[in-house]
């Protein structure tokens, strides 16, 4: 009998082939701010090798909201280029779907081209940038930019819309008490602070009318000091229940405090440090070269397979009366089939992937023809560790592709695979 994996399932207006999404993981493949032949490459790869649904990551509503020069936003210079993506995802037989979100003070200067803005003034020491508060006006405009985006991106050919709202990006540093301290209705009570989400999901919903799905990622708990925790977690997805979106998907940690919560596992600092540009992240580069701090900026979590599984079970019993048609959506840590169908005994109707699928964009093939199959996913990070200033690639990859990797960091991903497969058991 086939497993259920493998079985078609309606989210919202849209069908997909079976419970496999690609996640969006930063592909950083957007030259120029562009969509580029490499982006759909790599996600024709993936639609071809059998996963129901892949989501080009990243997308800014607002050039002030832009990170990277690898990163998209919204345009209509990317439309050619998004509409030939997803006709090419579409023709593989597989649903197309975006992020759309706004990085706020994860931004910088030269990146968005203005002071970066969140919800309060201050000093991002990650990023690192001075960003200022935004104003009651500006955030209004934000608001409408999120309901355009999701028409830009129906006239782009996609199905679905996920609208980031956790990993300390802009609304997520609109929930937490940690970067909001605002005195307006912007900020101070929960209900305030969640205020920007509610008014942009509101947008979205209007925007996305019944022929576009969305799926709202959102933080479980931020795991770290005066950030969300799983109780105002569990208040912030019933605030997003009320909206009826068709899917949740359960995430954790932030990208400046805890991103090792995020990937699973230990940060490659040399990896980080070789390939990270001086002209972005000059201050960053530096420390990680400097004996003992990056351990403290980026601490290392040990790695086990599903490790956001107890906290999305919690998740779901505890908000299993209030969900009606919306999907909670599993992520974190799959490596085999044996997750996948774990991830379905759990009662998880989709999930998504991301590591193995860089790896090998035929993982879903591979499953379907023997439901025990393992990626082999050493879980180094070597991908993301390079994801900054080059392309997000598995250094198995890479090297078949012919370029070389320093000895040095060949010697870092060994021991950082040793320690993942020790942690494992």
């Amino acid at each position: 009998m086939e497993s259920k994996l493998f079985t078609p399932f309606q989210l919202g207006p849209i069908t997909l082939r079976n419970r496999f999404i690609r996640s969006a993981a930063f592909e950083n493949m957007c030259h120029n701010n562009t969509p580029s032949q490499e982006l759909q490459d790599y996600h024709v790869s993936v639609a071809r090798g059998g996963v129901g649904m892949t989501t080009v990551a990243y997308c800014a509503v607002d050039l002030s909201g832009v990170s990277f020069d690898g990163q998209l936003y919204v345009r209509e210079e990317a439309l050619p280029g998004l509409k030939r993506l997803t006709n090419a995802i579409h023709a593989e037989g597989a649903k197309a779907s975006i992020q759309l979100g706004h990085c706020g003070n994860m931004t910088h200067f030269y990146s968005c081209h203005c002071m970066p803005v969140s919800a309060s003034n201050g000093f991002n020491l990650y990023s690192p940038t001075i960003h200022r508060r935004l104003r009651v006006d500006e955030i209004k405009t934000l608001v409408k930019k999120f309901g355009e985006a999701v028409d830009f991106c129906r006239e782009a050919g996609f199905d679905c819309v996920e609208i980031h709202a956790g990993h300390a990006y802009l609304i997520s540093q609109f929930i937490s008490r940690r970067t909001n301290r605002r005195h307006d209705a912007y900020g101070g009570s929960f209900e305030n602070r969640v205020r920007f989400l509610n008014e942009v999901l509101d947008e979205v919903m209007l925007h996305a009318k019944d022929d576009m799905a969305v799926v709202v990622k959102t933080n479980m708990w931020d795991d770290c000091w005066r950030g969300t925790d799983i109780e105002e977690g569990l208040r912030v997805a019933r605030e997003i229940l009320r909206h009826k979106p068709h899917g949740i998907v359960l995430s954790g940690g932030t990208v400046s405090r805890s991103p090792m919560t995020i990937l699973g596992g230990a940060m490659p600092y040399k990896t980080l440090a070789h390939y990270m540009s001086m002209k972005s992240f000059w201050w960053l580069k530096a420390a990680l070269n400097f004996p003992g701090v990056a351990p403290v900026m980026m601490p290392t979590v040990p790695f086990k397979e599903l490790y956001f599984m107890d906290k999305a079970k919690r998740f779901q019993q505890e908000l299993k009366d209030e969900l009606g048609d919306t999907q909670l959506i599993y992520v974190g840590g799959v490596q085999s089939g044996d997750n996948c169908q774990t991830i379905m005994d759990e009662g998880f109707e989709l999930f998504q992937l991301a590591h193995v699928l860089i790896k090998d964009p035929d993982f879903v093939k591979h499953v379907q023809a023997n439901l025990h199959y393992h990626a082999g996913c050493g879980r180094s990070n070597y991908c993301v560790g390079r994801m900054y200033t080059k392309d997000m690639k598995c250094h198995e990859c890479v090297e078949r592709d012919g370029e070389q990797i320093p000895a040095r960091l060949k010697k870092e991903i060994a021991k950082l695979e040793a320690k993942a497969k020790k942690s494992i058991g």
